[in-house]
């Protein structure tokens, strides 16, 4: 299989796969108590996938440490920036609809658009096609990795999607093609990351320093703080197995490919 064909099925499987497991939260809420588990597992696939594959490959390749820990700390900066900026346009005061969607079942909605979701998070997805393109470019088990770690870190980002375009008097149907639709950014991102880093490949390890730090922030600033919400002794040992569990996954995916 070409390095281009990875790239597609990768990004076109990652899309759909984690917008529909999104949409069996979403729309199930029988599902939603099994939520807290799943962005425990996908915190432990990032932090795994950041910390055993990407930033290592990064380092590998870099002809500069110094710099790529520059770019890595930018990337952070730069992630924070954007999510402030989202964060602006849909909050109104205190009250923030795209925070507190997932914590009650009784909320009103204030004219916000479900379509600057579906914008936003066409957006998000062609970057993490361009960061897909970068790790398969590098090495397949790495872009295999890192795609797997991005599928983890979507579906809870797309069951808020769901909360929102649903408040927003979005049908079910209707949220989840619109849902469908955004994911499959991701492909044209992927192939204009094919195209343009073949031809540029000083910038990969770079590439991979800002797929590092948007894993990386979105594990350490939007997920985990949610983590601390339930502080019993029980949710903190299950907590904790599930971020292993996602660490070993992405180890045991880098033994079996490498194999």
């Amino acid at each position: 299989m070409s390095t281009l064909a990875w790239i597609i099925a990768s990004s076109i499987l990652g899309g759909a796969l984690s917008v529909l497991l999104a949409a069996i939260f979403a729309l199930n809420p029988r599902m939603q108590r099994y939520l807290g588990a799943m962005v425990s597992y996908a915190i432990g696939a990032m932090l795994g996938a950041v910390f055993l594959d990407v930033l290592p490959e990064a380092v590998r390749l870099t002809p500069s440490v110094a710099f790529l820990s520059g770019t890595l700390l930018f990337g952070i900066l730069l992630f924070f920036i954007l999510e402030k900026l989202v964060l602006w346009r849909h909050c109104h005061q205190e009250h923030c609809e795209g925070h507190e969607l997932l914590e009650t079942e009784h909320n009103h909605d204030h004219g916000r658009s479900g379509l600057m979701i579906t914008v936003g998070d066409t957006f998000h997805n062609f970057v993490d096609g361009i960061i897909i393109a970068a790790a398969f470019l590098t090495d397949t088990h790495l872009g295999v990795v890192t795609a797997v770690a991005i599928i983890a870190h979507e579906i809870p980002q797309e069951v808020g999607d769901f909360a929102i375009l649903l408040h927003s008097g979005y049908g079910k149907m209707r949220a989840l093609k619109y849902n469908l639709i955004s994911s499959f950014a991701s492909v044209a991102g992927g192939v204009l990351g094919y195209v343009t880093l073949q031809t540029m490949q000083a910038w990969i390890p770079s590439m991979l320093a800002l797929a590092a730090a948007s894993l990386l922030y979105v594990a350490v600033a939007d997920l985990i703080p949610g983590l601390h919400k339930r502080a019993h002794l029980r949710d903190t040992v299950q907590q904790v197995v599930l971020i292993i569990s996602g660490i070993g996954t992405v180890a045991l995916t880098m033994a079996l490919i490498r194999e």
